[in-house]
C-alpha cells in the first residue's frame, strides 16, 4: 500500500469545498436498484467504493453515465438483470450488503461473499442482517463462501427492535420496508446525519416513512419508486477533518458547510481542547488563540473526556480526529469508544512520534499532552480516520513523517492530497516521488 509522505509544521490556510459522505453515498446507490426510472445524483464523489458499485451496476446491464468533471451521475436500472450464479458483490467494503434488499425484491435472489469487509474495526457481526432479511421473509443459507439469500414472493412487512442503533441495519431495513407491501417499523434506528439523507433520498423515491432523525421510523411499502434528481449533501467528517486540520497546525481553513445544525456537540468537543468553531455565512473555520490546551472540567478531579457512540453521542467515526488533538494539546484527556471493541489499538503507533498515550482497556485510552514531539515512520491499520489522524499529528511536526499503509484514506475523500496542497502542505504519496 502506498504511504503518504508529509514535511509537516507548516500552518495551513485557504477555502475547502468537502465531498459527499461516503455513508450517505454508498446506500443511495444501492437504492437506486429499487427503481426502473432514471436518477440523476449530484455531488457523487471519485472514490473506490463508489467506482466499485458502479463497475457492478454495468456488470448487471444497468446504464451508467458519470461526467467526471461535474460528478454528475445519471443512472438507469431498466434493463438490470441479476444471475446469483455469475454476479459477484464487491467483498472490499462493508456496504456490499446493502445491495440485498434491492436484488431480493426484483429478483428474489441475492449472493454476498462470507467475508465482506471494510474498515478493521474490531468485530463487525452480520446477524442483525440475517436477522433483517429474515423478518421480511428471505431464507439465508450458506453456499461455497457464500450468503444466498432468497425470497419466494413479495418481502412481507414486520416490526422490528435492533439490539443497537446500527446504521447499516436502519438503511438495510428501510430498503426492505420501501419493497414490502404495508407498513413495517423499526425501533432503535439509527439517526447519523447520513441516514437522514439516505431516507431524505428514499422519500425523493416516493417512499413514504415517518421519523426520519429519530429511533422510531415507519415505513409504508410496496409501491413502485420513481426516478428523479438528488443532490448529495457536504460530509460532515470531511468538515471536522479539515476544521481539526487548522486548528492542530496553527493555521486558518475555511470549510464549506451547509448543515452547521450537525454540529453544537462536535463544536462543544472542539471548545475542550481551547478551539472555538465559527459558522458564518456557509463556511465554517476553526479558531485557536494560543497552544491546543485541555480546559479542565468544572468538576475536580475528572479527566476531560470525549464520549463516542451512535447519533446523537459524538460520532465514532471522528474519535481517532480528536485523539489527535488531544496527542498535540497541553494537559491529560480520555477517549472513549463505546461502539467498537479493538479499535483503538492503534494509538501504540502515536509513540513513535514521542506521544504519551496510555490504553485503559480495549475501548478507552488516555493522552498525556505536553511531551514534545518528533517526526517518525508510522503504520496505519486499515481504518481511514486513523490514517488521517497520524498524518495529522505529522502534519504538526517540523520535519519529514512517513504514514505507512495510507491507502484507506482514499475510501473516502477524493483529492485529499491535492486539497491538502492547495492549502500549503507539503504532502504526497510515496508512490508519486
Amino acid at each position: 500500500m502506498p504511504s503518504l509522505i508529509v514535511h509537516g509544521g507548516t500552518p495551513l490556510h485557504g477555502r475547502i469545498i468537502p465531498s459527499a459522505n461516503k455513508n450517505a453515498v454508498l446506500p443511495v446507490l444501492c437504492a437506486t436498484l429499487l427503481t426502473a426510472e432514471p436518477l440523476r445524483l449530484h455531488g457523487v464523489p471519485d472514490i473506490t467504493d463508489v467506482r466499485k458499485i458502479l463497475e457492478i451496476f454495468r456488470a448487471l446491464g444497468s446504464e451508467v453515465k458519470l461526467d467526471e468533471t461535474t460528478r454528475v451521475l445519471e443512472l438507469h436500472h431498466r434493463d438490470t438483470h441479476f444471475d446469483a450464479a455469475l454476479h459477484r458483490l464487491p467483498e472490499e467494503m462493508r456496504s456490499s450488503i446493502m445491495l440485498v434488499p434491492p436484488l431480493l425484491a426484483r429478483f428474489g435472489v441475492a449472493r454476498l461473499e462470507d467475508n465482506v469487509k471494510g474498515c478493521t474495526l474490531g468485530v463487525r457481526e452480520i446477524d442483525p442482517h440475517v436477522e433483517i432479511f429474515r423478518s421480511f421473509g428471505g431464507q439465508v443459507e450458506r453456499s461455497s463462501g457464500s450468503l444466498l439469500i432468497r425470497s419466494a414472493g413479495p418481502l412481507t412487512p414486520n416490526h422490528h427492535w435492533l439490539d443497537y442503533a446500527s446504521v447499516t441495519s436502519t438503511e438495510n431495513f428501510v430498503l426492505c420496508a420501501a419493497a414490502a407491501p404495508g407498513e413495517s417499523t423499526l425501533t432503535n434506528a439509527a439517526s447519523e446525519p447520513h441516514v437522514q439523507e439516505f431516507c431524505r433520498f428514499m422519500a425523493m423515491m416516493g417512499a413514504d416513512i415517518d421519523g426520519i432523525g429519530t429511533s422510531r421510523l415507519a415505513v409504508r411499502g410496496g409501491k413502485p419508486l420513481s426516478g428523479g434528481e438528488f443532490h448529495f449533501e457536504e460530509d460532515f467528517h470531511e468538515i471536522t477533518t479539515f476544521l481539526a486540520l487548522g486548528a492542530i497546525t496553527g493555521g486558518d481553513i475555511q470549510v464549506r458547510n451547509s448543515t452547521p445544525a450537525n454540529f453544537p456537540l462536535l463544536d462543544r468537543s472542539f471548545a475542550k481542547f481551547g478551539v472555538r468553531i465559527v459558522h458564518e455565512n456557509g463556511w465554517s473555520r476553526a479558531v485557536r488563540s494560543g497552544p491546543l490546551q485541555v480546559q479542565q472540567p468544572f468538576t475536580s478531579n475528572v479527566l476531560t473526556k470525549i464520549e463516542a457512540a451512535p447519533w446523537p453521542y459524538f460520532p465514532v467515526d471522528l474519535l481517532p480526529i480528536f485523539i489527535a488533538l488531544g496527542v498535540c494539546a497541553q494537559g491529560n484527556a480520555m477517549f472513549w469508544n463505546k461502539v467498537y471493541d479493538g479499535a483503538l489499538g492503534w494509538t501504540s503507533e502515536l509513540s513513535k512520534f514521542g506521544a504519551h498515550v496510555f490504553s485503559s482497556d480495549p475501548h478507552r485510552v488516555v493522552t498525556f499532552g505536553g511531551n514534545a514531539l518528533t517526526p517518525a515512520v508510522v503504520d496505519s491499520p486499515y481504518i481511514i480516520r486513523v490514517a488521517i489522524s497520524l498524518f495529522m499529528v505529522a502534519s504538526s511536526i517540523q520535519g519529514r513523517s512517513e504514514i505507512r499503509h495510507a491507502t484507506p484514506i482514499r475510501r473516502a475523500h477524493p483529492n485529499f492530497v491535492e486539497n491538502l496542497r492547495s492549502l500549503g502542505a507539503r504532502v504526497e504519496w510515496a508512490d508519486e516521488e
